[in-house]
């Protein structure tokens, strides 16, 4: 089972009170640390961090309005995807910090992950609330994965990559079957995009994420590897 690390010596805002109007498309939080007490605190919350200010150097925290999540029976897998399932394996775990670098690859446009982001998930990973969904070609290679936070039925997809086609969507496949054995869990993707809309990710308002989010983030932890 996870180890919950000391709480957060930060207060974060109320996000069911923020008003989208005055909050924008921004941040609603600037400061405080990426420790796991704080992490945890902030996911739990509606809340997740990315580095802001021209040498990213800042801690934002955001909670976008509407929210984008994944519902379980709403993945869409194509043929060409179902035969890419047949070609990869799947891993949990075993590569976690590895996976995280490789989404914060610094040729990828709007990067953000920098190495203090890879160093916080990695805490958190070693707590047991991080985890990684791999996928390993069949000559044993790493050419795809994901990597998020999860709590009770609720995981946080954080971000994904890949180098062979599919990779990363079978990876994507995987976390959903793992999900779907639990009710009630929540997949949150944070922002959706044309790519992730065409997988079946829709948006919701933020006051029912949180309800939703409050209800998984309560459920028996969900157990990845």
């Amino acid at each position: 089972m996870p180890v919950e690390p000391p709480p957060s010596q930060w207060d974060f805002p109320d996000v069911a009170e923020l008003d989208p109007a005055t909050t924008g498309d921004g941040p609603v939080g600037i400061g405080g640390d990426l420790l796991p007490g704080t992490l945890l605190d902030a996911y739990r919350r509606g809340l997740f961090p990315m580095p802001v200010g021209l040498r990213r150097n800042k801690i934002g925290w955001w909670s976008p309005d509407p929210r984008a999540v994944l519902p379980l029976d709403g993945l869409r897998v194509t043929k060409s995807l179902r035969r890419s399932l047949r070609r990869y394996q799947v891993r949990v775990d075993t590569q976690f910090e590895q996976v995280v670098r490789r989404c914060g690859d610094p040729d990828r446009p709007h990067g953000w992950i920098n190495d203090d982001i890879v160093r916080a998930y990695t805490r958190l990973h070693e707590l047991g609330w991080a985890h990684s969904i791999e996928t390993w070609s069949p000559e044993g290679r790493l050419v795809g994965g994901l990597y998020g936070v999860g709590i009770g039925a609720f995981f946080a997809g954080e971000s994904m990559f890949h180098t062979e086609t599919d990779a990363s969507k079978v990876a994507l496949v995987h976390l959903v079957e793992l999900l779907s054995a639990h009710d009630g869990a929540l997949l949150d993707v944070q922002w959706s995009t044309d790519h992730l809309a065409s997988l079946g990710v829709v948006e919701i308002p933020r006051i029912e994420y949180l309800l939703r989010l409050e209800a998984a983030t309560s459920a028996p932890q969900v157990h990845y590897s």
